[in-house]
């Protein structure tokens, strides 16, 4: 190949680097200009570290040109040639703000001008095509960075410490956190798409516009995002639209909704989105608001119930911070997911679940225990009552408190769209179901039916619901202590 047509094909491969093994394409091209003219090349950095050479550059070669090459890295000089080990040597620099890269050119004899104009292009190239290689991996890392602080700003909204969220963003606060109320939508999709979601509609502050997108840290089909809510129908940011528009054009998608909520309340937005994606896949439209009801824990008589939760959260307080709040997200995802959310493992969860269960007495695979102490812990996250109850009279038992006028009213709005519509033949498995700590298969063999059968009625009773069930945590919750209210009442 003339030297004219090498220098034409150069250009071309820096047209075409973006989709190109950068590494492999530049080892490819000093090769080349190795089988052209007979010469050796390497490229060295400005501290000495070698980023690429063919075999005829070898350590005893550099280590003796490192003299010169100090001066080159240094600024002292901008080319030089020596002869060292029988070669001669032509060195230059071919990136003169630092970090400095010095081309070395080696031969055995003199390099002719067409060598050393060749060998000029080819270093140029290469060292073009790792500059594009580091400003991709240092994309890459930004990338990375914004996840994770979209994730933590995320997490301080869940625990609704919204002055953390904001310290966390000092210098460039997300235009969310000045959102009064937020919609939070729960997109399901594949992973790939999920994260080329998340990087498309990113802007260059690491956000998305008005809103905040983050793929979910433990369940790797779910794209979680916030939607500021302006209190007005036709108001939309656009990513409510947006997303409503992925779901219609892709069937393997779905998404629920929230109801607009306090920014404080980003924790409750998330449940509500949960339950209602649950809904969401077994609609036609495989998108979902959510319908539900006020959470039980706000319903009972405030008093009576934050005396039962003390009462029955006592012995946790020796534990450590880190083991109640592990539990707490124990109860709403898989303990896998949390090891992952937490950054600990498996069985890290696994040990802190386990002193839980030591020091109340409980036994955490019983979905029962499950669903008592997440309404515990539910009715302590409430404002207390303006007055502490009076007298030391023993704490109310919760059979007492599911025994109130407002536990029975919830229980009763929460089942009816069980009972309207001739669905009433899902409550032999629901009962059953819940009876057998969430195992479909055991249900299935207590009802004589089959475990598709039995997983179809929970689908039914999920988008009846609007309750999440097939991932035990709030729903399944929820349904244990509506059903536990009409059995006592019947």
């Amino acid at each position: 190949m003339s030297t004219p047509r090498i220098l034409d094909d150069l250009l071309r491969h820096l047209r075409l680097s973006a989709s190109q093994d950068l590494e492999a394409e530049s080892r490819r091209l000093a090769d080349r200009f190795r089988g052209h003219t007979g010469a050796d090349i390497a490229l060295v950095d400005g501290d000495g570290a070698v980023d690429l050479a063919t075999a005829g550059i070898t350590a005893n070669v550099l280590a003796a040109l490192r003299p010169v090459l100090e001066q080159l890295a240094g600024g002292r000089l901008a080319a030089a040639a020596t002869q060292t080990d029988e070669l001669h040597v032509r060195c230059e620099v071919l990136r003169r703000e630092s970090p400095r890269t010095v081309l070395v050119v080696a031969s055995r004899s003199p390099l002719t001008r067409e060598a050393i104009t060749l060998a000029s292009h080819t270093g140029t190239v290469i060292d073009a095509l790792r500059r594009v290689r580091n400003a991709d991996d240092l994309a890459h890392r930004y990338n990375r960075a914004a996840g994770r602080l979209r994730l933590a700003v995320f997490m301080a909204l869940m625990a609704g410490d919204l002055a953390l969220a904001r310290r966390m963003t000092t210098g460039a606060v997300p235009p969310l956190l000045d959102a009064d109320r937020v919609r939070l939508h729960v997109l399901h999709c594949p992973p790939p798409d999920r994260d080329r979601i998340a990087e498309r509609y990113q802007d260059s502050s690491g956000y998305h516009g008005r809103s905040l997108m983050l793929r979910c840290p433990v369940y790797d089909s779910h794209l979680i995002c916030l939607v500021p809510d302006d209190g007005c129908a036709d108001v939309d940011d656009g990513l409510s639209a947006l997303l409503r528009s992925l779901v219609g054009d892709e069937p393997r998608y779905a998404l629920g909704i929230s109801e607009p909520r306090p920014l404080a309340a980003t924790a409750e937005a998330y449940e509500q989105a949960r339950h209602a994606l649950a809904a969401a896949r077994h609609t036609p439209d495989r998108a979902a608001p959510y319908h539900g009801h006020a959470p039980l824990a706000r319903l009972l008589p405030r008093d009576q119930a934050h005396a039962w939760a003390r009462a029955v959260l006592a012995p946790l307080q020796p534990l450590p911070r880190l083991t109640v709040d592990v539990t707490r997200l124990a109860l709403s995802f898989p303990r896998s997911g949390v090891a992952r959310l937490l950054g600990i493992s498996r069985n890290t969860v696994t040990a802190h679940l386990r002193r839980v269960e030591q020091a109340l007495g409980l036994d955490l695979h019983d979905v029962h225990c499950r669903a008592d102490l997440t309404l515990a812990l539910t009715v302590t996250g409430l404002p207390s009552p303006e007055s502490a109850p009076t007298g030391t009279g023993a704490a109310p038992s919760l059979d007492a408190l599911l025994a109130t006028e407002e536990a029975a009213t919830w229980a009763r709005s929460f089942l009816k769209p069980l009972r309207d519509g001739g669905h009433q033949q899902l409550f032999p498995t629901l009962r059953t179901w819940v009876d057998s700590d969430t195992d479909a298969q055991r249900t299935a063999r207590t009802l004589d039916m089959s475990r598709t059968t039995v997983r179809a009625h929970l689908r039914t009773a999920e988008r009846l619901l609007n309750r999440d069930l097939l991932a035990s945590g709030p729903g399944t919750h929820d349904l244990v202590h509506a059903l536990r209210v009409t059995d006592s009442a019947s």
